[in-house]
């Protein structure tokens, strides 16, 4: 999952309760990886890098855990 919040904890809780309806089905989840930004503007031009082939990509290679 990939998305923007303000308040982590609260958005994380509300995805573990099963309340959002895109990632009830992969319960429970594992935070593996965050981004703090300054301004809003930065945080969602990188949501928005994120979610093109080129930025799952780098985040594929670069952030997620290898078993």
């Amino acid at each position: 999952y990939t998305g923007y919040t303000k308040d982590l904890e609260e958005r994380l809780g509300r995805h573990q309760r099963g309340s959002v309806p895109s990632t009830r089905e992969r319960r429970p989840l594992e935070l593996e990886t965050y981004f703090a930004f300054s301004s809003e503007n930065q945080d969602r031009n990188f949501e928005k890098y994120l979610k093109t082939g080129s930025g799952r990509a780098v985040m594929n290679k670069r952030f997620f855990k290898r078993d």
